[in-house]
């Protein structure tokens, strides 16, 4: 819409901007103020071409290097952290420890050694959760949350891989835009050049020499206004692709096979941004169904071998003790089960976000089928318009060249014809972008 609206308005008069709102407009008899001509530091800036890149190679090199699909590959690893974090609950402990103590002097009582003024003492435990299923349910759930993990950074993919090909096809679009443009201008020029021939040769006049110079003009600011949008293209696929500089496509690309209603209906479950939403909504089931395991009882086990230099009977310099800790909680002041409702309503939305995507994703499908038809209707209504404008825009040139019409039906005759060129651009873009949001709707892109 953006692009629509900046090549409207590129292509509009000066007096049609000064209608618009908020555009001050020139006092009656007054010239607008004149803009002071760009700094040389601008003008004296020397940009790097940006580099070309193709279709295919432009959304591979973003998925490798863009910030989003970066940050999504760190959240796997992130959630691998988290579930060796959740399963060293459930797995043995090892421990070593050691102390010395030293006291101003021995402690003796009637006649009795009871502690030395000096001791060392080490000791090596190992500690066994024997009976914990809370903690097993968590190492369970931690390795889902890796799948969950692995499915998001398909569906991050899949958004990037998306924008790439937008901003891929939205810099095509810019130089057909640009072309169109340069086209205006050439013709706009033809008509100045001939407009001043007849007029030194006494059979114009000056009203049509300024007449072909304003529009030569417009078709000028209609081109620098496609070159910035071409620009701006050009750094927003670089920037989508991780590049450090701006990108160039190198052609339109090739489309792939489309799939019929039925296919694409059927291809909505494999879309990555189902199966990331799916895979959510059974981690938060799992959650919340685990909840009773937090009411059964926690037994570990522990066995503790100890070394010490000091020996005062009856305690030997060596030996071992062994535990076993049984935990029941009865009352917890009703932690539990708020936890196990906080999980429900949890579980159930992610169910209900689950089926608003499935009803959305169906919605795209059907949709895209629909834009994909009138777009290409749109593309053929366009061209043959603009067709239509070009032989227009010839006979015009025929008959004023023979002095049958003023420069007013020629200069018209050129504004349809750019107009009109300008429509089928946009046309042509909406085209390609309307296949683009098929494919992605039946899952087939990327």
């Amino acid at each position: 819409m953006r692009t629509i609206l900046l090549l409207a308005l590129a292509s509009m008069p000066a007096a049609a901007l000064a209608q618009l709102p908020g555009s001050p407009g020139p006092a009656a008899g007054e010239l607008p103020a004149v803009l002071a001509p760009a700094p040389d530091v601008v003008l004296a800036a020397q940009l790097g071409a940006a580099e070309p890149i193709l279709f295919d190679d432009a959304v591979k090199r973003a998925l490798v290097h863009n910030t989003s699909a970066l940050i999504a590959a760190q959240e796997i690893v992130r959630a691998e952290g988290l579930m060796g974090q959740a399963r060293s609950a459930s797995l043995p402990l090892v421990a070593l420890g050691g102390s010395w103590t030293l006291l101003d002097h021995d402690r003796i009582l009637s006649g009795r050694l009871v502690q030395p003024g000096s001791s060392l003492q080490g000791t090596a435990t190992l500690t066994v959760p024997l009976v914990a299923a809370s903690r097993w349910y968590s190492w369970a759930q931690g390795v889902e949350r890796v799948d969950v993990a692995t499915l998001s950074d398909a569906d991050v993919r899949r958004t990037v891989a998306i924008t790439a090909a937008r901003s891929y096809l939205t810099v095509v679009a810019a130089h057909r835009a640009v072309d169109v443009s340069q086209s205006a201008v050439k013709v706009g020029r033809a008509h100045e050049e001939y407009a001043v021939a007849r007029r030194k040769g006494g059979v114009g006049n000056e009203l049509d020499v300024k007449r072909a110079e304003q529009e030569r003009w417009a078709a000028e600011v209609q081109l620098q206004a496609a070159r910035t949008l071409l620009a701006r293209g050009r750094e927003a696929l670089g920037v989508i692709c991780g590049a450090g500089g701006p990108l160039d496509s190198t052609g339109v690309p090739k489309v792939r096979d489309y799939p019929d209603l039925t296919q694409a209906e059927q291809g909505v479950p494999g879309r990555q941004d189902v199966k990331a939403a799916a895979g959510r909504a059974r981690l938060a089931e799992a959650v919340w169904k685990d909840s009773w395991s937090d009411y059964l009882p926690v037994l570990v086990g522990s066995l503790q071998g100890y070394v010490q230099t000091a020996d005062v009977p009856p305690t030997p310099p060596s030996g071992y003790v062994a535990l076993l800790l049984l935990t029941f909680p009865l009352y917890d002041g009703g932690l539990r089960p708020a936890q196990s409702k906080e999980r429900g309503a949890l579980a159930r939305e992610a169910d209900d976000g689950l089926q608003g995507l499935l009803r959305q994703a169906r919605s795209e499908v059907r949709l895209s089928f629909e834009t994909t038809r009138y777009a290409y209707a749109g593309y053929d209504a366009a061209r043959r318009g603009a067709e239509s404008a070009v032989a227009a825009l010839e006979l015009a040139n025929q008959a004023y060249r023979a002095g049958a019409t003023s420069n007013l039906e020629l200069i018209d005759a050129e504004r349809r014809a750019r107009d009109a060129a300008t429509t089928a651009v946009i046309a042509e873009d909406a085209v390609r972008q309307a296949n683009l949001d098929l494919l992605s709707a039946a899952g087939r892109f990327p």
